[in-house]
């Protein structure tokens, strides 16, 4: 692999009674070695995307891994000529996937995991119903064939979908997918919580998918959101078409950048209508520091979103 950079994503759901003595230790083992991005942790567990140096990301998946709480650590890997991430975070949090549901204990029971060479026959079910569990404006640049969307904007919104449109006496079979996995595996363990009795999750996410099956035997369509630089991947987890409003965070077409709500690094079609005048007001000087950073070959960190 010819990129410089190698970043991974990782979860698991594991108790961690020491995670806020965690902490400390393992922010000092990233920036020791120049590793960037975020990592959370919970008594539920660990979740994170970071990126560094091929060297690098071998040592901390080796470091976490020393812990046999973390022997069998899920993650994936993508490779970047750039750093998607300027800061070095590891923070604490209630939920390493915010549900809102902190009682849901996914290392306890969660559903059926499916490998992704298995997954066709299972979405290919008539019975089946195949739920996206990502937000709506992921669900809308690329899904699975047949999949329905629960129309959130965020996760908290999932068990509200659930209560209001499911029911486990009518919905025997549900399927799950997520980009990489966390999301779908804490649904899973919602819904059997709620009584669906036979319920599915996609092992590894969409991401896992797209690298292990081939395009001719392929379910999957359009592209997939991912959160970092790269804004979306298409089936060769090469970099997608899609740009991003640096205001909301969506994922928006050229054809988006053509509209007069669009103003760079301020507002898009999709939340213009969402912020204040003070907001906008503020990513626009956000903006202008961006513009002045890159004239001057620099980086811009900035403040917090």
């Amino acid at each position: 692999m010819s990129k410089s950079f190698v970043i991974v994503a990782m979860y698991k759901f594991v108790r961690l009674a020491d995670y806020k003595i965690m902490q400390p230790e393992l922010l000092s083992y990233c920036q020791e070695r120049e590793i960037y991005g975020t990592i959370l942790l919970a008594e539920e567990g660990i979740n994170g995307t970071v990126v560094g140096t091929r060297k690098a990301i071998d040592s901390l998946i080796s470091h976490l891994k020393s812990d046999p709480r973390l022997a069998d650590l899920e993650y994936k890997e993508s490779f970047s000529d750039d750093i998607p991430f300027h800061r070095t975070k590891v923070k604490l949090k209630k939920e390493i996937v915010t549900m809102g549901q902190p009682d849901i204990k996914p290392s306890d029971r969660s559903g059926v995991r499916v490998e992704p060479e298995q997954w066709n026959e299972i979405i290919s079910d008539p019975d089946m119903l195949l739920i996206d569990t990502r937000n709506e404006y992921e669900y809308k640049i690329g899904t699975f064939k047949n999949a329905v969307s629960p129309n959130t904007t965020n996760f908290r919104e999932f068990p509200d979908y659930v209560s209001k449109q499911l029911d486990p006496a009518k919905t025997k079979k549900v399927a799950m997918f997520c980009t990489g996995g966390i999301r779908c595996e804490k649904a899973s363990a919602y819904m059997l919580e709620q009584g669906f009795e036979e319920v599915y999750q996609l092992n590894g996410g969409i991401l896992k998918y797209l690298e292990e099956v081939g395009t001719n035997e392929s379910l999957w369509e359009g592209e997939c959101f991912v959160f970092d630089s790269r804004v979306s991947v298409d089936h060769q987890l090469a970099e997608g078409s899609y740009e991003q409003c640096f205001a909301c965070r969506r994922p928006i077409t050229d054809e988006d950048m053509q509209s007069k709500d669009y103003v760079q690094g301020v507002s898009c079609p999709f939340c213009i209508n969402e912020t204040t005048e003070e907001q906008r007001a503020g990513f626009d000087e956000r903006q202008r520091q961006v513009t002045l950073a890159k004239k001057r070959n620099q980086k811009h960190i900035g403040a917090k979103m």
